[in-house]
């Protein structure tokens, strides 16, 4: 007999114990499923963080405020990094590169239009002119600030995705609205992108000038951010010595002084985000590889139960001339049918709804991951050959007469 032969009487076989082996096919199915879903949308952020920071470009880098980690200064004031300290950073750096100014002004304020209130989490953001091409922030509706907006601090705002989404009804009534921001009342600009919480922030803010924010708010506890975008990214390292040179030269430190600001890299930054999901996606790949071999001694015990069910049958078969090699790859080819069914059952179920999850909620693109699905399937065949060896062997090994005997 040949191998189609084998196959063909497994099927059968699979035929005339119908409920047993669907139940046993979802066994595999709903773990493959599981996975297959957690992997998608691991997968898709993955996609959203490195899409993120490409838009950051290659080149760019934020000069922000010592995190405190390193630094054990005393003096809290020493670490922020004030306008003044901004703004002459930015006469003084002579490279080729653009520059932008921001700061976040406060975290938990509320914004208020005719039709909606938010609740008191929403953040407010202030930048120049070139923020949203430096951040990667892309315009939906809309438009930036004007020259003239900035030159005069003027109550201008654009909303970020969820902001808008939380205090208007439609996007078509978002722009030439009024919006009031912490109780002072701006004229809605423009209105951003959904980007998602993929790097770790979200869409719930409002970016104003910040030659309003400096009018309108009080920002002596605030520190800014400088976001430096070399023109040639392979200048990237002599541009980060240089704008440290010139930071430390405003904030006059000394020669054996330590920095007492930081400076971020934006592929350094995606880089930590995405070693934190390869943390995530090995440990997935474990609890899913034992909750896998679990279903396989589950499909074992269910084998050794079908050889006991079947015992007549096997000595039916041999009677008849069927050798120990045909009942044995009869009963492993089963057990192989079944995994491999419940696995592409298993896939097709978690593309579906890991896809879903990934368009609608995580704002991504359609993923497919390939090599787990390659790798699910071939786990699947393994676990299959394990789970029916044992069974199959013991089939192959009855003597007919005593099966033919069997009550």
């Amino acid at each position: 007999m040949n191998w189609s032969d084998y196959f063909k009487i497994a099927i059968t076989a699979l035929k005339g114990n119908r409920l047993r082996s669907i139940l046993t096919l979802l066994i595999i199915s709903f773990g493959i499923m599981a996975l297959i879903i957690i992997f998608t949308c691991i997968d898709a952020i993955r996609g959203n963080i490195t899409e993120n920071f490409i838009e950051l470009g290659a080149g760019a880098f934020t000069i922000q405020k010592d995190d405190g980690l390193r630094r054990r200064s005393s003096n809290k004031e020493l670490e922020k990094i004030s306008f003044a300290e901004a703004e002459s950073f930015v006469k003084k750096f002579d490279f080729p590169a653009d520059l932008s100014l921001n700061t976040v002004v406060d975290e938990n304020i509320t914004i208020k239009t005719s039709f909606a209130e938010s609740n008191p989490n929403v953040r407010i953001e202030a930048g120049d002119l070139s923020y949203l091409d430096l951040a990667g922030k892309n315009i939906a509706l809309g438009r930036n600030f004007t020259d003239i907006e900035m030159l005069n601090g003027s109550n201008v705002a654009v909303l970020g995705y969820d902001a808008a989404a939380k205090v208007y009804p439609a996007a078509d009534s978002v722009i030439g609205s009024k919006v009031l921001i912490d109780g002072k009342k701006y004229n809605v600009v423009g209105m951003l992108e959904s980007k998602g919480a993929s790097a770790g922030k979200n869409d719930n803010f409002v970016l104003i000038p910040y030659t309003n924010a400096r009018k309108d708010f009080d920002l002596s506890n605030v520190s800014f951010n400088i976001i430096v975008e070399s023109s040639d990214p392979d200048l990237l390292e002599k541009a980060i010595a240089e704008a440290e040179g010139v930071m430390r030269n405003v904030k006059k430190l000394g020669a054996l002084d330590e920095n007492n600001f930081s400076i971020v890299r934006s592929d350094k930054l995606a880089n930590t985000y995405l070693e934190q999901i390869s943390f995530i996606e090995v440990a997935t790949a474990v609890i899913g590889f034992l909750t896998l071999l679990g279903a396989g001694v589950g499909l074992m015990n269910i084998m050794l139960v079908s050889v006991n069910e079947r015992t007549r049958e096997i000595g039916l078969s041999k009677s008849l001339g069927a050798t120990r090699r045909t009942i044995f790859m009869q009963f492993l080819l089963e057990a192989i049918t079944i995994c491999v069914a419940g696995g592409l059952v298993g896939i097709v179920l978690g593309l579906f709804l890991g896809n879903i999850i990934a368009i609608f909620v995580l704002k991504s693109k359609f993923t497919l991951a390939v090599a787990w699905v390659v790798g699910g399937l071939i786990f699947c065949t393994i676990i299959g050959l394990l789970a029916g060896l044992f069974p199959a062997y013991r089939a192959s090994k009855l003597n007919p007469v005593d099966a033919l005997r069997y009550e």
